[in-house]
């Protein structure tokens, strides 16, 4: 067969494969388009997801009629003024998404400049079919309908109109958070969906397109790094996702899709959040233009830098710094907590009537209430109060020697308690503290032996009788071949057969800790890790493993000054607002929730 050109329907049909795969591609380039024109309100209508309409009308300069039909014609733009492609600013630039939506659906522009009448035209699948004046405030409305109706083999391929509108949200959710001085409005069937007002600040913007409650438990991201700037915001490790969706990224103001990033991410939260938990974050990268690429998609989802390693390292110390920064916080009680605190229905004694005024054994000034007994037919004080002969509540207490500190001087506040030899109670000045004591420590444990690793090896404690700990052959020789790298931790193991190890240190951080699970446990995280990789790349792993067993335990009595000093030492400490696994290792009910609780507020 010879080779032909093909005639220009088919070629807009074969682009329109890679510029529209589904209504969500063609509301991007559309909504794109209205942002390049300067637009301050863009308003969104969709039909059954977007497949039998979307309209986009934007309040932005307009096009005269000759611009309008010069729009679509392939490889037709307004938005490269010469030929410096890497130099384009514009989110828009390959002119070729308005003649591909044309060539597979029904498109019709209405657009006016001001001070000049409106124009229409439409394009039936390739075809001008009506062409003339419109009546329209200034600025453009483009409809698109029936997309994909003539080429079945691309309708077959779309999924249900909730799952397109759920792509067409997120589209247009990210292209919000972009540009936080564009109002939006996104109505679905008739329904309002997404309403988002003119703002100046960004997190503000993110805040509102996200959860309201990421306001209050996130850290603002701000940093410059050789002419590149990184702004944002990103959520405590303790507030986090089960998917990744809540990752937003944007390089130049241009919503992005980009492994690297992501992976810079993944990086930053790397022993913050457990492996299936994911952080919310909107992270806005701007760059030199002549440092990125952005030709690189037809859709204009992917980017590629010039400089990687610089990126990635930018986006970690960012991310790490403003996390470092927030010390001991930790996510706040939210409203689906609280409403977990229900007030106890307590019954009346058998025998009292329903309501009845619980009797205290006083009545008045200091005269003795006796129910007469013939009114009772109880056989014995027990029936009557089955909790007669019970031991009274008791409660370990301890002689204050000193005055209590004062709350006002402590963030995490001043220990009150312990319950179930697991939580600490504690007072601060704003609220009631409650602590996971196991978590915190764990938390304290590894920072401690990352700053020891940072100052060279950690130091070991030598055990009186070295202990052999059994294993299978596999584990010993993966043990074997690190314990070497294994004695920087302050791990002193040797062989001992071919299925045991013997421990003669551990580390001294740890205390008293159980050389048998630390052993264990350490073979079987050195199982997962690549042979390449030294333990000291690995280092959170390894420490996180280490501090667990080193930790104070839930079910161990505190006294009140152990209690106190581990607070104390929470609030200097990086990160003691969550555990190595991610979970948080303290919550405040403020003063207000409490109010809440007990219907004061």
């Amino acid at each position: 067969m010879s080779i032909r050109r093909l005639p220009e329907h088919l070629v807009n049909r074969i682009a329109a494969g890679e510029v529209v795969e589904r209504p969500a591609s063609a509301l991007k380039e559309l909504v794109e388009n209205a942002i390049d024109a300067g637009a301050g309100r863009i308003a969104i209508l969709l039909l059954e997801g977007g497949t039998s309409r979307i309209e986009v009308a934007d309040d932005g300069c307009g096009m005269p009629p000759a611009d309008m039909a010069l729009a679509l014609e392939r490889h037709a733009t307004s938005k490269l003024p010469d030929e410096f492609i890497e130099s384009v600013v514009t989110l828009g630039f390959r002119g070729e998404a308005l003649p591909s939506i044309a060539s597979v659906a029904r498109l019709t522009i209405e657009s006016r400049i001001r001070g000049a009448e409106g124009w229409a035209r439409t394009v039936d699948n390739g075809r001008v079919e009506r062409e003339g004046p419109a009546a329209l405030p200034p600025g453009t409305r483009v409809v698109v309908e029936d997309l994909f109706a003539r080429v079945p083999a691309r309708r077959k391929f779309l999924r249900s109109p909730r799952a397109e509108y759920a792509a067409c949200l997120d589209v247009v959710r990210r292209l919000a958070m972009a540009r936080p001085d564009i109002g939006f409005t996104l109505e679905h069937d008739g329904r309002r969906a997404l309403s988002a007002t003119q703002v100046e600040d960004r997190p503000g913007r993110v805040a509102t397109l996200t959860d309201r409650a990421l306001a209050d438990n996130s850290v603002a991201i701000d940093l410059e790094r050789e002419g590149l700037v990184l702004g944002g915001v990103a959520s405590l490790p303790t507030y986090n996702r089960g998917i990744a969706d809540h990752q937003y990224l944007f390089v130049n103001g241009r919503p992005v899709k980009d492994r690297l990033l992501m992976g810079a991410i993944r990086g930053a939260y790397a022993e913050m959040l457990p492996r299936d938990r994911h952080a919310v974050v909107a992270l806005f990268l701007d760059i030199p233009t002549d440092q990125v690429d952005v030709n690189v998609h037809p859709a204009k989802t992917e980017v590629r830098f010039r400089d990687p390693a610089m990126v990635r390292g930018l986006i970690v110390s960012g991310l790490r710094r403003a996390l470092d920064a927030a010390g001991h916080r930790s996510q706040r009680a939210s409203e689906s907590a609280l409403s977990m605190w229900q007030p106890e229905n307590i019954s009346s004694p058998p025998g009292e009537e329903e309501g009845a005024r619980p009797q205290s054994g006083w009545e008045g000034e200091g005269t003795p209430h006796r129910l007469p007994l013939e009114s009772r037919s109880y056989s014995t004080v027990n029936e009557a109060r089955p909790t007669f002969f019970a031991a009274p509540p008791q409660a370990r207490a301890e002689p204050a020697w000193t005055p209590p500190p004062q709350t006002a001087a402590f963030p995490m506040g001043v220990a009150r308690g312990q319950v179930a030899k697991t939580y600490i109670v504690a007072e601060a000045k704003d609220g009631l503290v409650l602590v996971d004591q196991h978590a915190a420590h764990e938390r304290l444990v590894l920072e401690r032996m990352r700053a020891a690793l940072i100052g060279g090896t950690i130091a070991s404690q030598a055990l009186l009788i070295p202990e052999v700990v059994e294993l299978d052959e596999s584990a010993c020789d993966r043990l074997e071949s690190r314990a070497e790298e294994l004695s920087e931790f302050g791990l002193d193991l040797e062989r001992f057969g071919p299925h045991a190890m013997l421990v003669r240190a551990t580390p001294a951080l740890l205390g008293q800790s159980d050389p048998k699970g630390l052993v264990t446990d350490l073979a079987d995280e050195l199982a997962a890790f690549d042979e390449a990789l030294s333990l000291k790349e690995r280092l959170d792993a390894v420490a996180g493993t280490m501090a667990c067993h080193g930790s104070v335990r839930a079910g161990r009595i505190l006294s009140v000054t152990e209690m106190n000093a581990l607070l104390r030492e929470m609030e200097v400490t990086p990160h003691s607002g969550q555990c190595n696994h991610g979970r948080p290792t303290w919550v405040k009910l403020a003063h207000g929730d409490i109010e809440k609780l007990f219907g004061r507020k």
